[in-house]
């Protein structure tokens, strides 16, 4: 099977989120996508808005939503939550080298794949072990406006390594989670940019207010 891990905060999951994924799906010929939200996100020293929990149910029901845009209002079963990337019992952050590790041991015969935007992978030197990264699982990274090939020339990648990391294009699904939490805060339920499922969470647990 072709599968890719999904990691972020997904706090809250959006449209956008689900736009990246169903594109990579597509493109790269993907049998699963595991939106996993991380415990604790090591280069995000201000945490969450909600807990894991939350944002854990928040990302099953927007995987179980509907695309009522391009797939005829079906769900898309190549879409699901994990909880592979669940905060670690001795409270360190989770690394994507250790799940992307754990996934290499429990699923030895897939193609593993790694989804992440433009702009975190720019920021690749930063991350845990990044050549084992790169050996673990092949990279999609999602484009942005302006975003070029020409970019990854920053990150001097050898040959190997630069055949292993795909583009995918805009999805024009360009969303922010940050500007979402601001406009929950004041009220505005952000629906048509987040799943009604997950908007209807949103309500009944008073989260972002």
């Amino acid at each position: 099977m072709r599968v890719a891990l999904f990691g972020g905060t997904f706090d809250p999951p959006h449209r956008g989120h689900l736009s990246v994924a169903r594109a990579a799906a597509d493109a790269f010929r993907l049998d699963s996508i595991l939106f996993a939200p991380a415990g604790r996100q090591p280069l995000k020293s201000n945490g969450t808005s909600t807990s894991f929990a939350d944002r854990l149910a928040m990302t099953a029901l927007a995987c179980a939503s509907v695309d009522d845009r391009s797939k005829g209002s079906i769900e898309d079963p190549r879409l699901q939550a994990s909880a592979l990337d669940a905060p670690r019992a001795d409270g360190l952050p989770n690394y994507t080298v250790d799940t992307l590790a754990e996934l290499r041991r429990t699923r030895p015969g897939d193609t593993l794949f790694n989804l992440v935007g433009a702009d975190s992978f720019l920021d690749l030197p930063r991350w845990r072990e990044p050549a084992r990264l790169l050996e673990l699982a092949e990279w999609i990274v999602a484009a942005r406006p302006g975003f070029s090939l020409e970019d990854l020339s920053a990150l001097r990648l050898t040959p190997h390594q630069r055949a292993r990391v795909h583009l995918l294009a805009s999805t024009d699904e360009d969303i922010s989670a940050t500007d979402l939490r601001r406009r929950l805060q004041t009220g505005d339920d952000c629906r048509g940019l987040v799943p009604a499922a997950v908007c209807d969470y949103i309500r009944r647990h008073g989260l972002y207010r």
